[in-house]
Protein backbone atom coordinates (compact mmCIF):
# COMPACT_ATOMS: atom_id res chain seq x y z
CA UNK A 1 0.00 0.00 0.00
CA UNK A 2 1.48 3.71 -0.93
CA UNK A 3 2.18 5.61 2.09
CA UNK A 4 0.11 8.67 1.91
CA UNK A 5 2.17 12.26 2.11
CA UNK A 6 1.01 14.84 3.04
CA UNK A 7 0.69 18.18 1.11
CA UNK A 8 2.62 19.96 3.40
CA UNK A 9 5.66 17.66 2.71
CA UNK A 10 5.44 17.39 -0.52
CA UNK A 11 5.45 21.67 -0.84
CA UNK A 12 8.76 20.99 1.74
CA UNK A 13 10.37 18.64 -0.55
CA UNK A 14 9.30 20.55 -3.62
CA UNK A 15 11.34 23.76 -2.17
CA UNK A 16 13.92 21.95 -0.97
CA UNK A 17 14.44 20.68 -4.34
CA UNK A 18 14.80 24.14 -6.00
CA UNK A 19 16.93 25.59 -3.44
CA UNK A 20 19.23 23.00 -4.24
CA UNK A 21 18.74 22.72 -8.03
CA UNK A 22 19.34 26.97 -7.88
CA UNK A 23 22.30 26.68 -5.62
CA UNK A 24 24.11 24.17 -8.34
CA UNK A 25 22.96 26.32 -11.27
CA UNK A 26 23.78 29.87 -9.82
CA UNK A 27 27.14 30.19 -10.91
CA UNK A 28 26.16 29.75 -14.39
CA UNK A 29 23.26 32.28 -14.18
CA UNK A 30 25.98 34.09 -12.48
CA UNK A 31 28.62 33.81 -15.76
CA UNK A 32 25.67 34.72 -18.44
CA UNK A 33 24.62 37.40 -16.50
CA UNK A 34 28.00 38.84 -16.07
CA UNK A 35 28.51 38.58 -20.18
CA UNK A 36 25.78 41.64 -20.38
CA UNK A 37 27.87 43.82 -17.54
CA UNK A 38 30.49 47.02 -19.12
CA UNK A 39 33.57 46.22 -17.01
CA UNK A 40 32.59 48.48 -14.50
CA UNK A 41 29.65 46.53 -13.35
CA UNK A 42 31.58 43.27 -13.30
CA UNK A 43 33.99 44.45 -11.06
CA UNK A 44 31.69 46.96 -8.96
CA UNK A 45 31.24 46.05 -5.26
CA UNK A 46 29.32 45.41 -3.55
CA UNK A 47 28.38 43.61 -7.31
CA UNK A 48 25.03 44.48 -8.75
CA UNK A 49 22.27 41.31 -9.86
CA UNK A 50 19.81 42.15 -12.17
CA UNK A 51 19.43 46.21 -11.79
CA UNK A 52 23.29 47.38 -13.75
CA UNK A 53 23.33 48.67 -17.15
CA UNK A 54 22.91 45.82 -19.54
CA UNK A 55 24.78 46.00 -22.76
CA UNK A 56 26.11 43.61 -25.95
CA UNK A 57 29.10 44.99 -25.55
CA UNK A 58 31.28 42.54 -25.22
CA UNK A 59 29.31 40.18 -27.65
CA UNK A 60 30.46 42.27 -30.31
CA UNK A 61 34.42 42.24 -28.70
CA UNK A 62 34.66 38.60 -29.00
CA UNK A 63 33.48 38.41 -32.61
CA UNK A 64 35.91 41.18 -33.06
CA UNK A 65 38.62 39.45 -32.00
CA UNK A 66 38.27 36.00 -33.58
CA UNK A 67 35.42 34.76 -35.68
CA UNK A 68 33.36 33.01 -32.77
CA UNK A 69 30.55 32.13 -35.36
CA UNK A 70 33.05 30.17 -37.46
CA UNK A 71 34.55 28.46 -34.31
CA UNK A 72 30.56 27.46 -33.32
CA UNK A 73 29.89 26.10 -36.61
CA UNK A 74 33.04 24.37 -36.49
CA UNK A 75 32.03 22.12 -33.72
CA UNK A 76 28.54 22.00 -34.55
CA UNK A 77 29.38 20.32 -37.84
CA UNK A 78 32.36 18.04 -36.40
CA UNK A 79 30.05 16.96 -33.65
CA UNK A 80 27.37 16.12 -35.76
CA UNK A 81 29.45 14.67 -38.74
CA UNK A 82 31.54 12.38 -36.11
CA UNK A 83 28.42 11.00 -34.46
CA UNK A 84 26.32 10.16 -37.72
CA UNK A 85 29.25 8.56 -39.28
CA UNK A 86 30.15 6.73 -35.79
CA UNK A 87 25.95 5.15 -36.43
CA UNK A 88 26.84 4.46 -39.51
CA UNK A 89 29.98 2.08 -38.70
CA UNK A 90 28.82 1.23 -35.28
CA UNK A 91 25.29 -0.05 -36.23
CA UNK A 92 26.66 -3.16 -38.29
CA UNK A 93 29.50 -4.26 -35.85
CA UNK A 94 27.02 -4.18 -33.17
CA UNK A 95 24.32 -5.90 -35.65
CA UNK A 96 27.36 -8.60 -36.58
CA UNK A 97 28.11 -8.97 -32.94
CA UNK A 98 25.08 -8.91 -31.10
CA UNK A 99 23.07 -11.36 -33.96
CA UNK A 100 26.13 -13.11 -35.71
CA UNK A 101 28.46 -13.92 -32.67
CA UNK A 102 32.13 -15.59 -33.06
CA UNK A 103 34.16 -17.32 -30.48
CA UNK A 104 35.98 -14.17 -30.36
CA UNK A 105 33.40 -11.62 -30.19
CA UNK A 106 33.93 -10.98 -26.45
CA UNK A 107 37.75 -10.83 -27.15
CA UNK A 108 37.04 -7.55 -30.09
CA UNK A 109 34.71 -6.55 -27.80
CA UNK A 110 37.32 -6.21 -24.53
CA UNK A 111 40.20 -5.46 -26.70
CA UNK A 112 37.84 -2.01 -28.41
CA UNK A 113 37.20 -1.00 -24.71
CA UNK A 114 40.46 -1.65 -23.55
CA UNK A 115 41.95 0.89 -26.32
CA UNK A 116 39.55 3.88 -23.82
CA UNK A 117 41.61 3.35 -21.30
CA UNK A 118 45.27 5.00 -23.16
CA UNK A 119 45.29 9.08 -22.30
CA UNK A 120 44.01 10.72 -25.16
CA UNK A 121 46.66 13.24 -24.54
CA UNK A 122 48.62 9.92 -25.74
CA UNK A 123 47.57 10.28 -28.95
CA UNK A 124 47.70 14.09 -29.91
CA UNK A 125 50.97 14.32 -31.83
CA UNK A 126 50.77 11.07 -33.62
CA UNK A 127 47.59 12.67 -34.78
CA UNK A 128 49.19 16.07 -35.35
CA UNK A 129 52.07 14.36 -37.17
CA UNK A 130 49.18 12.07 -39.42
CA UNK A 131 47.63 15.77 -40.35
CA UNK A 132 50.65 17.39 -41.22
CA UNK A 133 52.02 13.83 -43.16
CA UNK A 134 48.01 14.43 -45.39
CA UNK A 135 48.02 18.40 -45.55
CA UNK A 136 44.74 18.63 -43.70
CA UNK A 137 46.44 21.11 -41.51
CA UNK A 138 46.08 24.62 -44.09
CA UNK A 139 42.44 23.72 -45.12
CA UNK A 140 39.25 24.17 -43.38
CA UNK A 141 37.45 21.67 -45.56
CA UNK A 142 40.04 18.80 -45.21
CA UNK A 143 40.69 19.76 -41.37
CA UNK A 144 36.93 19.33 -40.75
CA UNK A 145 36.55 15.93 -42.16
CA UNK A 146 39.50 14.82 -40.92
CA UNK A 147 38.66 16.17 -36.83
CA UNK A 148 35.16 14.11 -37.76
CA UNK A 149 36.68 10.87 -38.53
CA UNK A 150 39.32 10.82 -36.08
CA UNK A 151 36.61 11.84 -33.11
CA UNK A 152 35.21 9.39 -34.58
CA UNK A 153 37.64 6.80 -34.22
CA UNK A 154 38.05 7.76 -30.24
CA UNK A 155 34.84 7.15 -29.86
CA UNK A 156 33.97 4.51 -32.00
CA UNK A 157 34.81 1.70 -29.10
CA UNK A 158 32.09 3.92 -26.96
CA UNK A 159 29.22 3.56 -29.37
CA UNK A 160 29.87 -0.50 -30.73
CA UNK A 161 29.37 -1.14 -26.77
CA UNK A 162 26.29 1.08 -26.14
CA UNK A 163 24.39 -0.57 -28.72
CA UNK A 164 25.43 -4.31 -28.98
CA UNK A 165 24.43 -4.04 -25.15
CA UNK A 166 20.66 -2.55 -26.64
CA UNK A 167 21.00 -4.92 -29.42
CA UNK A 168 21.18 -7.91 -27.21
CA UNK A 169 18.07 -7.01 -25.39
CA UNK A 170 16.03 -7.05 -28.71
CA UNK A 171 14.49 -10.63 -29.39
CA UNK A 172 15.83 -12.65 -32.24
CA UNK A 173 12.38 -13.36 -33.07
CA UNK A 174 11.24 -10.30 -34.20
CA UNK A 175 14.33 -9.87 -36.66
CA UNK A 176 12.98 -13.35 -38.19
CA UNK A 177 9.78 -12.53 -38.42
CA UNK A 178 11.46 -9.76 -40.76
CA UNK A 179 13.14 -12.28 -42.81
CA UNK A 180 9.92 -14.44 -43.03
CA UNK A 181 8.16 -11.10 -44.72
CA UNK A 182 10.68 -10.68 -47.08
CA UNK A 183 13.09 -8.04 -45.51
CA UNK A 184 16.62 -7.80 -46.84
CA UNK A 185 19.32 -7.39 -44.26
CA UNK A 186 19.67 -3.77 -44.63
CA UNK A 187 15.76 -2.90 -44.27
CA UNK A 188 16.34 -5.30 -41.40
CA UNK A 189 18.66 -3.48 -39.50
CA UNK A 190 16.96 -0.08 -40.84
CA UNK A 191 13.83 -0.62 -40.32
CA UNK A 192 13.28 -2.77 -37.53
CA UNK A 193 16.66 -2.98 -35.55
CA UNK A 194 17.70 0.68 -35.43
CA UNK A 195 14.09 2.28 -34.67
CA UNK A 196 14.05 -0.29 -31.56
CA UNK A 197 17.59 0.68 -30.47
CA UNK A 198 16.88 4.66 -30.56
CA UNK A 199 17.02 5.16 -26.60
CA UNK A 200 20.70 3.70 -27.34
Amino acid sequence: MARNVSTRRKVVVSLAAWAVALLIFFPILWTILTSFKTEGDAIASPPQFLFFHWTLENYFEVQSRSNYFLHFANSVIIAFGSTILGLIVAVPAAWAMAFSPTKRTKDVLMWMLSTKMMPPVGAFIPIYLLFQGFGLLNNQLASRVGMVVVLMLINLPIIVWMLYTYFKEIPGEILEAARMDGASLAKEIIYVLTPMAIPG
